[in-house]
């Protein structure tokens, strides 16, 4: 039996904010991009629980969240101050794990198998491990526990904001059955439209499906569909390479806002960050885009796959979504595609190991 944590830092940047500052507590904090009183261009990329009840999410547009509320506190990202805070965070939880792995700046996932015998155990554990970075950081944070990467992934948003929510493993099929298709980790906006066009509704919809139909529909992502839905994940929690990417950028001769240009050169890209993680022996996990515009206004926009993998056309297809779902309709100058979380492969060892 496995014992699976995942440490998530709740709105971490503006959490950090008020660490810094704690006259912010109490106030609504956006950390983004300028509002430009209402005419910025740039996103939220993360706010507190207060910002969100006027409808304030990460991901906005920074002109809607003034709109929703002007007064609100709105701060520009002090990536290098998060990061220095990240390290001193992430340094406390892999003391408390048996194996530890990072998976952004303000999440980690923490097997402690080797620490406690029991789901009780676990809790109690979990308890002393969101104490401790509670004490030390004067900072909130949510925990998951299960059986499981996935389990402990999504236990963990269930237990948002400052809470902890343990998952037993004869919980798996009662907790994962009445949540939204959406809600399944690693379904994004336009797998979860397709998926329903298909008839899946809830995840236990999904869970009844006929695997080798997911499978022919979408590929190697249809196994991981249905093993997900099913609570199945045989991953191991990994010490990555987090402080190791490739990538490669592409400058338009002229300014576009030509989609079908911009997605073939993202294609190029995939095809060359692939060539260069294969030839390394790297599996990778993360994927980010990165664009400027014509302002010289750059945005970096990622995805956690969820699991390890060594795809092109994955990537090719992960690397395009992103694009559409982050595509602003305006003309750009630059782009970068670049892949992380980065783990050797075993050559011995293939895809679906990764995938569970």
């Amino acid at each position: 039996m496995r014992f699976i944590l995942l440490v998530d830092m709740d709105y971490f940047y503006a959490a950090c904010e008020e660490l810094r500052n704690p006259s912010l507590k109490d106030k609504p904090v956006v950390v983004g991009a300028d509002p430009k009183n209402g005419s910025g261009r740039g996103v939220v990329s993360t706010c507190n629980y207060i910002a969100r009840k006027y409808g304030i999410k990460s991901g906005m547009p920074i002109s809607m969240a003034y709109k929703l509320k002007k007064d609100a506190i709105f701060l520009p990202v002090d990536e290098a101050y998060y990061e220095s805070v990240s390290s001193k965070i992430m340094s406390l939880l892999k003391s408390y794990a048996g194996k530890f792995e990072q998976v952004s700046i303000d999440e980690a996932f923490l097997d402690i198998s080797s620490k406690v015998n029991s789901f009780e155990e676990a809790y109690d554990y979990a308890k002393k491990v969101k104490e401790a970075v509670s004490s030390s950081f004067n900072l909130p944070c949510s925990v998951g526990i299960g059986p499981n990467k996935l389990i402990a992934k999504m236990a963990c948003e269930a237990a948002k904001p400052n809470g902890i929510k343990l998952v037993r493993e004869d919980e798996i099929k009662q907790f994962l059955s009445e949540l939204p298709i959406e809600k399944l980790y690693g379904v994004g906006k336009k797998s979860a439209e397709k998926l329903k066009s298909m008839g899946f509704e809830k995840i236990k919809d999904l869970a009844k499906a006929n695997k080798q139909m997911l499978i022919n529909e979408f590929g190697s992502f249809g196994l991981e569909l249905y093993n997900h839905a099913n609570g199945i994940d045989e991953e191991e929690v990994v010490e990555s390479y987090d402080s190791k990417s490739i990538g490669r950028e592409h400058t338009f001769e002229f300014d576009t806002d030509d989609e079908s240009q911009i997605e073939r050169e993202i294609e190029k890209l995939a095809e060359e960050v692939f060539e260069e993680t294969k030839k390394n022996g790297f599996y990778f996990k993360t994927i980010t885009l990165k664009l400027r515009n014509k302002n010289f206004e750059e945005h970096l926009y990622s995805k956690n796959i969820g699991h390890y993998m060594q795809d092109l056309e994955r990537l090719k297809k992960e690397s395009i979504a992103i694009f559409e779902a982050n595509n602003r309709k305006e003309k750009i100058r630059k782009i970068g595609l670049r892949v992380s979380g980065l783990i050797k492969s075993k050559g011995q060892r293939k895809i679906n190991e990764f995938i569970g």
